[in-house]
């Protein structure tokens, strides 16, 4: 897909991975628009990049239609819709032990937040015969996160919407890609942006997932992987679930 000239949203996108693959769009000559949750957050990062931003809560469906009427009024038809919002939990105990307020939140960030989207901008974009949707799931909706139930299980529900998206809308010209990394140097876990990020073959930066990204959606992959060794493990887990599941145990 070319990107130069198409309008941009990246939700979560004041820091992190969010911010990266923004980066990487404008220097793509894409128009990018970044939501995040800290207004003062996204207006400073969208100065320092070079991008549009707004405040935007997208566990609130109003606030997600509201958000895609001003950018549209403001620029143009949304192209692309980079759902990259998410938070990480624990379970306190067993893997039912987190609160049912966890689980929901859980759960609006990483599915429902990308369905709203969806449904404000879909009839559009199926009209006009374009569009993008691109979700930064995660390994974990692949593979299980040990001691992150909620994670796990709306991350695999995110990847399985994103499918819904790609069979039930490819031929109105509807793309759709998921992002599935394993672990990245961010706030997520613990590392700020100015960090020394250890050599690791297994940590990857922001930004080496955003150029991921973007080679992905150049050739408008289904799933990307910035740990290739993701997609072995993918195969592993589906070819014998007995085994995966025994070695996950260990």
């Amino acid at each position: 897909m070319e990107l130069a000239g198409k309008i941009a949203v990246v939700t979560g996108g004041a820091q992190g991975i969010g911010r990266a693959i923004a980066e990487a769009l404008i220097a793509e000559h894409a128009d990018v628009v970044i939501l995040d949750l800290n207004p003062d957050a996204v207006s400073k990062t969208a100065d320092q990049i070079g991008a549009h931003g707004a405040a935007c809560d997208v566990t609130q469906p109003s606030a997600i239609q509201q958000t895609i009427a001003d950018i549209t009024n403001n620029f143009g038809n949304i192209d692309i819709w980079i759902s990259n919002a998410g938070v990480i939990s624990a379970d306190p105990d067993h893997v039912a032990s987190a609160s049912d307020q966890i689980w929901q939140r859980a759960w609006d960030i990483h599915v429902m937040s990308h369905v709203w989207a969806a449904r404000a901008l879909l009839p559009e974009m199926i009209a006009r015969g374009s569009g993008y949707f691109v979700n930064t799931a995660s390994a974990a909706g692949l593979l299980s996160q040990i001691g992150d139930a909620p994670y796990s299980a709306t991350k695999a529900a995110a990847i399985s919407f994103a499918q819904s998206l790609a069979i039930s809308h490819g031929d109105d010209g509807i793309l759709s890609s998921v992002i599935c990394p394993q672990y990245v140097a961010s706030s997520m876990l613990g590392y700020d942006a100015d960090d020394i990020i250890p050599d690791h073959p297994g940590l990857l930066t922001p930004a080496n997932v955003a150029r991921a990204v973007i080679d992905g959606m150049k050739e408008q992959q289904f799933l990307i992987l910035p740990h290739p060794i993701v997609g072995e493990y993918a195969k592993l887990r589906t070819s014998d679930p007995e085994k995966w599941i025994k070695g996950m145990q260990k």
